[in-house]
């Protein structure tokens, strides 16, 4: 059973949790948050899309929230030290072709450590005997302090040597009471990183990525179709200056879902009750690896069916902080 499910805020500023299904879309009553539904539906032994149609109330238009910038990411924590932003790279085709691109000039002709990390997936990333594959390569981006919604700018640091956009798929979940992960669903995502640094030297990589990140508004419960073909936009002053059609889901992605989910819900550290984790899947798509040079003000523009509400976030930069340590 699939729905969507959306944070948002009242016009009078009040949170609300909504659900769609088609075209239809109502308020969950009782509950202004997923995290909030998602204990409800682990207590009661039921999917999350049972426990939205449990409570359905009155209709909810998403498209006139959506025009009044009244739309939320479709997870955050009350406290957002308890929220991980981590994800898997190399995982589709395009993302280690523009990975190769980078680093063969350092490698002098020879196979990269990133084509090879990617090969090792095509391999064995999708096990078919019911044991974990070979792990993806896996980075940390942040807690839930980085997490926006859509209409928000995505803020990079002064420091920054880029900011570019990451079409992807983010997969949320939540840790039960006994340390048992949870998948929520799925939504679409901006994993937004710094393309610059992460090309002077791939041991940049984590640097390169602590960084916000943007999550659609729509958070699509049950099953990912395989299959998910999207476009990824740079809109200037309104009008598209770069576009590219992206492709995802398990059937263009050399792991899958559950092998990158084990790899990372390994580590008994992602297993603590009551955390929230946005894990993102990997991208294929990239303006930078077209070399197009984004400015600040220009706005990322990523849609796919069956999401049907698209994420928009403009560039922004933000102001210079003290880095000083002072001794005490």
């Amino acid at each position: 059973m699939t729905l969507r499910l959306i944070q948002l805020r009242s016009n009078s500023g009040e949170r609300q949790l909504a659900a769609a299904d088609g075209d239809e879309s109502w308020r969950v009553e009782g509950v202004d948050r997923s995290y909030g539904l998602a204990r409800i539906a682990m207590k009661e032994g039921v999917s999350l899309a049972e426990a939205a149609r449990a409570r359905k109330g009155e209709a909810i238009g998403l498209f006139a929230a959506q025009a009044e910038g009244r739309l939320l990411a479709p997870i955050d924590h009350e406290d957002p030290a308890h929220l991980y932003l981590t994800g898997t790279g190399l995982t589709h085709l395009g993302s280690a072709e523009g990975r190769d691109k980078m680093h063969k000039a350092a490698a002098a002709g020879a196979a990269t450590d990133s084509m090879r990390m990617f090969l090792m997936g095509l391999e064995g990333g999708k096990p078919i005997n019911g044991e974990p594959g070979v792990q993806p390569e896996w980075f940390y981006k942040g807690d839930g302090s980085a997490l926006v919604g859509s209409g928000v700018p995505l803020t990079s640091p002064a420091f920054a040597l880029d900011g570019g956009e990451e079409p992807e798929i983010a997969g949320i979940y939540i840790i039960g009471d006994n340390g048992q992960p949870f998948r929520l669903g799925f939504a679409l995502a901006n994993e937004f990183s710094d393309h610059i640094t992460e090309r002077g030297n791939y041991l940049w990589l984590a640097h390169s990525k602590l960084r916000q990140a943007a999550l659609g508004a729509e958070l699509l419960t049950g099953k990912l179709p395989a299959d998910i073909r999207g476009a990824s936009r740079i809109l200037r002053d309104g009008a598209v200056v770069w576009e590219r059609p992206f492709l995802t889901g398990e059937a263009n992605m050399s792991h899958s879902i559950a092998n990158l989910e084990h790899h990372h819900f390994k580590n008994a550290l992602f297993r603590r009750p009551g955390d929230i984790h946005v894990h993102f899947f990997g991208t294929a798509t990239l303006s930078f690896a077209d070399g197009f040079e984004i400015r600040e003000e220009d706005v990322f523009e990523i849609a796919a069916a069956p999401f049907a509400l698209p994420l928009r976030n403009p560039l922004a930069r933000a102001a210079a902080l003290d880095t000083r340590v002072i001794a005490l």
